[in-house]
């Protein structure tokens, strides 16, 4: 992906209609600067890009709250600030992500991306976007926090793939655990692809298996080479709750998770208490918590040899 075009392509896709000049002149300049950013001879830094985004009508604490489906404990008034909230977002994203791997997947220095996540210096907006990527493998659905992606040439495609994914997750909730078998050592020792390997392997009905294939297939999450199945590196598909649809899916998570508690040796445990309403809050965040080191677990993980279903769930059985 070009982050420089995509930059130019984002300033234009805000812009709309508006008046380079009279835009310019609106957001303090003397020059037309929205010319410059626009035509490519110049990028602007990240904290006057959020600047001119305000300008033009985007919330960026609205902005943060759908990129996250919740407002995130770290949001404080010091993230309108611009350039203060680029920062947070990128250092939040980042996690534990190694700095070589940052490296490798970016192609900027160790210097350069130390001084970013410091605060030490400010990056330019396809700087901003390519670490972004890199670090979350959610920039689509950023993006999709300031403009309709669709309208953005570079990443139009991209956009509909993802959309695709998110609709065969939802349709056929199994796709996801069948992706991850297509991961496994286990099926890429397979000479050629065996039909009904995979619903063995996970217990669910050769039927099931290729209304997965197939929609994994259209969306474009795999792809056939050498008679095996091989997943399709793209955007991280962002499935947490936050609408009917994402909550739904994760209802039917917990039920698949309680009818296999009855015949699977995997771990189950519940503990049913009485607690004040912060410590439940508490609680609520140690989940949170654990998700992320599992998650950071999952990333490392090398090589794949099981599909594992992590289920984590609380909430008040009473109501006030």
């Amino acid at each position: 992906m070009d982050y420089v075009i995509l930059g130019r392509e984002l300033v234009r896709a805000l812009r709309g209609r508006r008046s380079q000049a009279a835009l310019s002149r609106r957001l303090g300049f003397k020059t037309n600067v929205l010319y410059t950013w626009e035509s490519g001879r110049c990028s602007p830094p990240i904290g006057e890009f959020l600047r001119f985004a305000t300008k033009v009508g985007v919330s960026l604490e609205h902005a943060v709250r759908d990129f996250y489906r919740a407002q995130p404990e770290w949001w404080s008034s010091e993230c309108a600030e611009p350039r203060h909230l680029a920062f947070r977002l990128l250092n939040d994203q980042r996690r534990q992500v190694p700095l070589v791997q940052l490296v490798r997947a970016t192609g900027f220095s160790r210097f350069a991306l130390r001084r970013w996540f410091a605060d030490e210096a400010e990056p330019r907006l396809f700087e901003f976007l390519n670490v972004l990527d890199a670090c979350s493998r959610r920039l689509l659905d950023f993006l999709a926090t300031l403009v309709d992606p669709s309208s953005l040439p570079s990443v139009r495609d991209n956009w509909h793939a993802l959309s695709l994914a998110r609709h065969a997750a939802y349709q056929s909730p199994w796709s996801h655990a069948v992706l991850r078998v297509l991961e496994t050592q286990d099926y890429k020792s397979l000479a050629s692809h065996q039909q009904g390997w995979i619903a063995k392997r996970l217990g669910i009905s050769a039927a099931e298996e290729t209304e997965c294939l197939d929609l994994l297939d259209r969306s474009r999450q795999i792809s056939l080479s050498q008679g095996r199945w091989q997943p399709v590196d793209r955007s991280a598909v962002d499935l947490r709750a936050g609408h009917a649809a994402a909550k739904a899916l994760a209802a039917w998570w917990v039920n698949t998770a309680a009818v296999r508690a009855k015949s699977s040796p995997g771990m189950f445990a519940y503990n049913v208490c009485g607690v004040a309403e912060r410590d439940l809050d508490r609680i609520q965040t140690l989940q949170v918590d654990f998700l992320k080191q599992v998650r950071a677990v999952v990333a490392e993980s090398e090589p794949v040899e099981r599909v594992a279903l992590v289920a984590v769930q609380i909430f008040a059985l009473d109501e006030p």
